[in-house]
């Protein structure tokens, strides 16, 4: 899952986005309105963490502007403001959700996911596929009778496969959901971490499609 977080407050953007990358998400970061309302505009996100007070265009701008244009990605708008014009201005522009500073961590995540699991509603979180199961809401993966042990981008990656069984996944999607925009190393690092998949999950299971990139066979 990718997320983009919007915040001028640089120490508190950076430590969000740092818990949440170890929580496996990738992160964007951005500290202004109007290159929030750019990056959202362009990237593709799973969810927006947006400040209400931002330099260059304020967050319920932001947010109502994304909605005007048709874009339907959630929103969990932040404010150190506290009462109930600020909430109802904010839900009134198509925000999802509202949390004022200061903010519990624990809080925050579990209002994350609560987004996302409303987003995919209806969709359940556990995929099978032959004797591989996946629970993308508990991040266990099990093969056969035992569970597979996965590190944070393991999972990160297996997921963006999982999301999509049967389709053909490009390197560079998987290098946009799984890591962010600024990541300037080896693209090849998604080649490593395939190869990982392959290793502890069986034969078979994730093919390479020469020049596009990789498939997670939804046969037995």
């Amino acid at each position: 899952m990718r997320l983009l977080i919007v915040e001028d407050e640089k120490r508190l953007a950076l430590s969000l986005a740092r818990g949440l990358t170890a929580e496996g998400y990738a992160v964007d970061v951005v500290h202004d309105g109007r290159e929030g309302l750019h990056q959202a505009s362009e990237g593709t996100y799973d969810l927006v963490i947006l400040d209400i007070m931002l330099p260059g265009l304020n967050g319920y701008r932001v947010c109502a502007a994304l909605r005007a244009a048709g874009h339907e990605v959630p929103i969990l708008m932040l404010t150190a403001k506290d009462g109930e014009y600020d909430e109802a201005e904010g839900l009134d522009t198509g925000a999802d959700d509202y949390l004022t500073k200061p903010f519990s961590y624990v809080v925050l995540v579990a209002r994350i996911k609560a987004l996302l699991r409303r987003r995919g509603a209806g969709a359940s979180p556990v995929h099978v596929h032959g004797d591989l199961k996946v629970d993308t809401a508990a991040r266990r993966v099990f093969l056969g009778e035992g569970e597979v042990s996965l590190t944070t981008k393991e999972f990160s990656v297996l997921e963006q496969l999982v999301l999509r069984a049967g389709e053909v996944v490009s390197k560079s999607e998987i290098l946009e959901h799984v890591w962010d925009f600024a990541y300037e190393g080896d693209p090849n690092i998604v080649e490593v971490y395939i190869s990982t998949l392959r290793r502890k999950l069986r034969p078979g299971l994730i093919r390479t499609v020469r020049g596009a990139g990789y498939r997670l066979e939804t046969s037995p």
